[in-house]
């Protein structure tokens, strides 16, 4: 068996140093070595080698060898799969140990990413045996008796997947798993913030039997996605990252098909005959699980103003209740943002929204990369954390007078992943199902609802395309008519 991506150290430090994984053998980067810190400590504690331009060409050329050698057929596909979610059961603590130390995320976040991700393994298995087309009716036109025709679905060749710091694991799995289950060659440029989760999910994977040359993990950044979008024989792009970056991957594309989930302010609706024992602690979650860091994560809680003195009372005592520092104590709700530098913006834009105007009801000085889990109330739309997506720990109080008002402040935003609305009238449930311009509308749910088999994705800036092992697994494969003439 091949030697993990991490069996050998580079350096005085006695760091492990993480490699790229090309035709099923980890091989050391020959671009530079980047640290990887821990997100709390704000110390380097690993690192990984990056890949040059030869690399990833020498990746694509494997990939496209691979798929051109023969796609194992779809049953084998679901064993490794399923293989690979047995094998996770097995290493929870080591993952949730490196995503406490790489992520920040606290044990909770990352115990919830591993069982997540066990279950898109699975869903994704089911798929990858399950994959099938059309039976096409040519009977039913004009002189076509005795011709049958049906569709096949079949794979696109190489896939790229570029994935984010925020759910190193699980996103990661949306997209590997699927992708492969179609039948797909898959290479994997995870974010240099979070690089080991995937190195040993793709470990995993080998394990439990991944083909060689169908999985490959690059190391990098905008050079080595610049590479990938050069080289042709890339098929499909799947991307979570921010909308800037999207646009300029969907640019290079060209023709060449594309999944985008992007940015995004998140939005949940309080109607007036909202039950607030139900919904406040659901927006709790929603709004500071994994320290704010969800594309979906409660930004603007937007709430009846019959209700805005009960909730902003309540929601002042449940979130100043919340744990927050050290994602290694086993308490810890809120950790740390993704590095020192977000956390001073997130705290710069807080401060500057009091300075405008809001009222800060619960908050506190930044620690470091550790931002005190914030809620906002009397903001405007001109500010920051009004208008921009703030991706941390933050809830902003926004009344409403009519449930048109609430439904045209979310649409106002650029963005359209989804929204969460609690009422119990079915007239307003179905009105703001019909006209919120978003991916996902969650009716006693907040906008980060999510269960991995769902579709999931957005509109407007937020995206397009779907994630979900059913729909990403039609994402990535086309549709070939066949038809057969007796004669």
């Amino acid at each position: 068996m091949n030697q993990p991506a991490s069996s050998f150290v580079v350096d005085a430090t006695q760091q492990p140093t993480y490699r790229l994984l090309i035709d099923g053998e980890w091989t050391e980067g020959e671009g530079p070595r980047v640290s990887v810190h821990d997100k709390y400590r704000l110390q380097p504690f690993a690192a990984v080698t990056v890949a040059d331009a030869a690399q990833v060409k020498r990746a694509v050329d494997c990939a496209q060898a691979a798929f051109q050698r023969g796609v194992p057929v779809a049953f084998e596909r679901g064993a490794v799969l399923e293989r690979a979610a047995v094998l996770m059961e097995t290493r929870l603590d080591d993952f949730v140990r490196t995503m406490q130390l790489e992520a920040g995320f606290t044990a909770s976040d990352a115990t919830g990413e591993v069982r997540r991700c066990i279950q898109t393994l699975k869903l994704s298995a089911e798929e990858a045996r399950r994959l099938a087309g059309d039976v096409i009716p040519l009977a039913g036109a004009p002189n076509q008796a005795g011709r049958l025709a049906f569709t096949l679905r079949v794979p696109l060749g190489v896939v790229v997947a570029i994935t984010p710091f925020n759910s190193p694991l699980n996103t990661v799995t949306h997209k590997v798993a699927p992708a492969f289950a179609a039948g797909n060659a898959v290479i994997l440029k995870p974010s240099t913030h979070t690089p080991l989760t995937a190195c040993k999910l793709a470990e995993v994977l080998i394990e439990a039997g991944m083909p060689r040359g169908f999985l490959s993990v690059l190391h990098g950044s905008a050079d080595v996605v610049r590479w990938l979008q050069e080289d042709e024989r890339v098929r499909f792009f799947a991307f979570t990252g921010s909308t800037e970056v999207g646009r300029k991957i969907q640019q290079a594309a060209g023709l060449r098909r594309t999944q985008m989930e992007l940015g995004s302010i998140a939005c949940t609706i309080l109607c007036d005959d909202a039950q607030l024992d139900v919904a406040l602690p659901k927006v709790v979650s929603a709004g500071y699980r994994k320290a704010g860091q969800v594309c979906t994560s409660v930004q603007l809680l937007l709430v009846h103003a019959s209700l805005v003195k009960d909730v902003e009372m309540r929601l002042t005592q449940l979130v100043k209740a919340l744990p927050f520092g050290d994602p290694h104590d086993p308490n810890t709700v809120v950790g740390p943002v993704i590095n020192e530098e977000a956390a001073i913006r997130i705290d710069a834009w807080i401060q500057k929204a009091i300075a405008d105007g809001a009222t800060c009801l619960v908050g506190g000085p930044r620690q470091g990369a550790v931002v005190p889990p914030t809620l906002l109330t009397s903001i405007n739309d001109s500010m920051n954390v009004g208008c921009c997506e703030i991706f941390g720990p933050v809830v902003c109080i926004v009344p409403f007078a009519t449930l048109d008002a609430a439904i045209a402040r979310v649409n106002a935003t650029p963005f359209g992943l989804a929204s969460g609305i609690f009422t119990n009238r079915l007239g307003d449930a179905f009105s703001a199902a019909q006209r919120l311009e978003v991916g996902g509308v969650h009716i006693n749910e907040t906008s980060s609802s999510r269960v991995d088999l769902m579709p999931y994705g957005g509109s407007k800036d937020s995206g397009f395309g779907r994630e979900g092992p059913h729909y990403a697994v039609h994402e990535m494969t086309e549709e070939r008519i066949v038809t057969f003439t007796t004669c």
